[in-house]
């Protein structure tokens, strides 16, 4: 793996496309949202997304087939991702609002040490509990006002936690394929598989509820970026930038995705941010940045 130094200076740019775009991806989510529920929201997304991805790769010539030993590795994966981390994200995204849900998002980072010592006994430091222990003051700050009522519903919450959850073990089982496939096949299979898995679902809840509704370019343009630049373009930006500065360099800029999501709600979706929001956005991002840091020392 190539190392930070002398890395081409459009790596950087690549870094943080992807940041602003997955953090766009919690506003064109919430206007689909206007027009579709979750579930038909996820499989049109991913429907896109897949199609997209198998036209480049066989284009190409780059498109790889799944091996017969690795299908249910795959098929695991693509269980927690993109079908729970995709169900906790969208429904904790109805209950509570793009900044909580880009916030809660981003502390992916600081769980996944947890995950890897429960399955490979990797080492966890103490900056990690602290880091965790910081950001979920962050959370509950934006959860609880100061009479103990909710902010937002805790069902958003937890559904994102969720996500979470299934994203951080998702993300053990990642490397594992990583050693097999390329980020573009592997993305594009899983969400194929995402397809199969939501098809069900989508027909018998949301069927009747789609095809009542007509498209207009506001949903249009939405639904093509959550799929194309979202699901697509953004994971390979941050595949190549991981490719040139490593895992723990690339996460560094995931700070910037709650960043995005928060100045474009405000612009976009005139959210209202009250003193206590910005404050618990702060603390999670501080909890996180400092989980990372320590990953950057130990470089």
């Amino acid at each position: 793996m190539k190392s930070e130094k002398g890395s081409p200076a459009y790596i950087y740019i690549f870094a943080l496309l992807a940041m602003i775009f997955w953090g766009m991806s919690f506003i064109w989510t919430s206007i689909v949202f206007d027009y579709y529920p979750p579930i038909t929201t996820i499989f049109l997304r991913l429907v896109i997304s897949s199609t997209f991805l198998f036209i480049i790769l066989t284009v190409s010539g780059f498109l790889q087939r799944i091996r017969r030993e690795h299908f249910l590795l795959f098929l695991l994966s693509a269980v927690f991702n993109p079908f729970f981390y995709f169900l906790g994200e969208n429904y904790g995204l109805k209950y509570s609002t793009p900044s909580i849900s880009a916030v809660v998002i981003a502390t992916i980072p600081l769980f996944t040490p947890f995950a890897a010592w429960f399955m490979i006994r990797e080492k966890v430091s103490r900056l990690n509990i602290a880091g965790i222990m910081i950001s979920f003051t962050g959370i509950l700050v934006m959860l609880i006002k100061p009479d103990f009522s909710f902010a937002t519903d805790p069902l958003g919450v937890i559904l994102l936690l969720l996500a979470v959850v299934s994203a951080v073990i998702y993300s053990i089982l990642l490397k594992r394929l990583t050693k097999h496939y390329t980020p573009v096949n592997i993305i594009a299979w899983q969400n194929l598989l995402g397809v199969i898995f939501f098809l069900p679902l989508f027909l018998i809840l949301d069927f009747g509820e789609f095809i009542a509704v007509v498209p207009d370019i506001r949903l249009l343009i939405a639904l093509f970026s959550l799929a194309i630049i979202a699901s697509s373009l953004a994971y390979v930006l941050f595949a190549t930038t991981i490719k040139h500065i490593g895992v723990s360099r690339a996460n560094v800029y995931s700070n910037l995705i709650p960043v995005t999501t928060v100045i474009a709600s405000y612009f976009i979706l005139d959210e209202i941010f009250t003193g206590r929001k910005v404050l618990g956005i702060v603390i999670v991002i501080l909890g996180v940045f400092i989980t990372q840091i320590n990953k950057l020392r130990n470089k």
